[in-house]
């Protein structure tokens, strides 16, 4: 199969989702990124069209990057004027950027409906729009939008506009399925048409995921001839999205044969599709294709004895391939080679006798208890572990608790304050700190490491970073089972734990301890960390103090 070019759109197209925004710092770190994956190009924006843009472009200009080239993207010229007096023209033509994407028209319904121009006049506006740009010395991508709409409508005129670009000198034709209500047979169709009617042309796929098939598409495409692919990573974009690059890649490379990468590269795919999402303040959607977390995940017993025998029984490629990794679900359907495996990787030692066996049989059975009052240990990876350290007596808590209190206060002018009392035993020690947060939970964190933060720093670097609640018997009403889970990281890796009870914020404390007991186990903790020493006697050390709400 021929080469195929990876254009990136994420920083225009990608931009164009709900709730995505990027500073300037943070684009070009998107950029040093994708140059370091492999991208060959990346879609920056229009150089002008609001100031943070054209400071992007001023840095891209200082940049050096591997192997990426940057695009710049604009608009055909504007009707009833010439494509040298068209600013948005020549602001691109004055752009550092060897290549300009330009997009326009290739619909009756929109060149009739939104443009508001005559089919002939259209096709001008694309002509002299990519003429001018390679005058001035730039590579010119025409984005033929809307064109499988357009082809299902009018095929004759929607080729007329591919064959005005490429006849005014654009190096490609990007056939864009721009509402992404495509199949993969219209668009493999399409194209089939447009390389017998355009004959040696180079021709790249740009599609959207409305009919939940953008991926497809971009396949179908690529064996119809198309030798460059566009998308975002993730999948970011206007409403359902664009398509998905990074599942694109590990398609095109693993499954088709395309070599796309350096394996070196293409095992940064997981790293980089995260590291993205992370800046866009997105959790990383865990069952993605390749990057996700549970994308090499196991939970059923025959499921990961079939792993541990031969890992092509259930996974389609080696996880290791694309920087991912293979994981063991804890369920109830696990069965005991999962919880020895567990416990390995941990590095748990067994109570001096017992068999390896013996324990994950007793593991196993537990396991099956707390899942029948509500526990689930899926997402909780860290509550997981420290259940295993218990059944084993090798499970060192933070401290003991003698109680905590929380207090939830609204005020005549609306605002609602909360505070939380804990007392702690640590060291031979009894430690009471008082702390407000915005919420019962985010009080009790902070009171908590109030408490014990200076005997454990560790503490320091563990951040929660998502907190979800679920109601297990909604028929119960304000008297349910709740369960929560929370997500924390250490900068490092990332960690769930939970916590059930009838009680909202009870159930948040045990999830709350537990994120921090398992960040400050063996292997975990700093090797110069102060041991811990618990007591129920010693002296008092009270103190109450007041932290703002996070």
């Amino acid at each position: 199969m021929a080469d195929i070019q990876l254009y990136d759109a994420t920083l225009r197209d990608g931009m164009g989702g709900g709730g995505m925004s990027l500073t300037v710092e943070e684009k070009l770190r998107v950029v040093r990124a994708l140059d370091a994956l492999g991208v060959d190009l990346i879609e920056a924006g229009f150089p002008a069209s609001n100031p943070k843009e054209q400071q992007l472009f001023e840095l891209l200009a200082g940049e050096r990057l591997s192997s990426a080239e940057v695009v710049a993207f604009g608009m055909t010229r504007r009707r009833g004027l010439a494509a040298s007096a068209d600013e948005g023209l020549r602001v691109l033509a004055g752009s550092f950027a060897p290549a300009c994407t330009l997009v326009g028209k290739a619909s009756v319904l929109h060149v009739e409906k939104v443009v508001r121009v005559s089919r002939e006049e259209n096709l001008e506006m694309i002509g002299d729009s990519v003429a001018f740009l390679v005058a001035e010395g730039k590579r010119v991508l025409f984005d033929a939008e809307h064109f499988f709409d357009g082809f299902a409508l009018d095929p004759g005129y929607a080729l007329a506009c591919l064959r005005a670009a490429g006849e005014a000198g654009a190096e490609r034709l990007v056939l864009c399925d721009t509402n992404g209500g495509s199949l993969p047979r219209q668009v493999g169709a399409a194209f089939a048409v447009v390389a017998e009617a355009l004959p040696g042309t180079a021709l790249g796929i740009h599609t959207h995921d409305d009919s939940g098939c953008a991926v497809a598409n971009t396949l179908a495409a690529v064996e119809a001839g198309a030798t460059q692919v566009q998308g975002t990573v993730n999948g970011i974009g206007e409403r359902t999205g664009n398509a998905n690059l990074i599942t694109i890649i590990g398609d095109l490379q693993l499954k088709m044969g395309c070599q796309l990468l350096t394996e070196d590269r293409l095992a940064r795919l997981t790293e980089t599709a995260h590291f993205i999402d992370e800046l866009l303040n997105r959790a990383p959607d865990p069952a993605q294709p390749y990057v996700g977390k549970h994308a090499f995940a196991h939970k059923a017993g025959l499921h990961a004895a079939g792993v541990r025998s031969d890992a092509r029984t259930f996974e389609h490629v080696d996880p290791a391939v694309v920087g991912n990794r293979r994981d063991v679900l804890i369920s109830e359907l696990s069965g005991k080679g999962t919880i020895s495996e567990k416990a390995d990787e941990a590095g748990i030692k067994l109570v001096p006798g017992e068999s390896a066996e013996a324990f994950a049989q007793r593991v196993v059975e537990r396991v099956k208890e707390l899942e029948h009052q509500g526990f689930q240990f899926e997402a909780a990876d860290g509550s997981f572990e420290l259940l295993m350290r218990k059944e084993a007596g090798s499970y060192e808590p933070l401290f003991r608790l003698e109680a905590w209190r929380v207090l939830v206060e609204k005020r005549a002018d609306g605002k609602v304050a909360t505070e939380a009392t804990i007392k702690i035993w640590l060291g031979g020690e009894r430690y009471v700190r008082t702390a407000e947060g915005n919420g019962p939970v985010n009080a009790l964190d902070n009171a908590l490491r109030d408490a014990i933060g200076e005997i454990h720093p560790h503490l320091r670097d563990i951040e929660l970073v998502n907190f979800k609640v679920r109601i297990l018997d909604e028929t119960k009403g304000t008297g349910a089972v709740t369960r929560v889970l929370i997500d924390a990281s250490d900068g490092r890796e990332m960690w769930g734990s939970i916590g059930v009870s009838e009680n909202l914020i009870a159930a948040s404390w045990d999830a709350l301890v537990d994120s921090l007991e398992y960040g400050m186990q063996p292997g975990r903790r700093p090797a110069s960390g102060p041991a811990t020493a618990l007591s129920s006697g010693g002296s008092d050390r009270d103190s109450s103090g007041s932290l703002g709400g996070s």
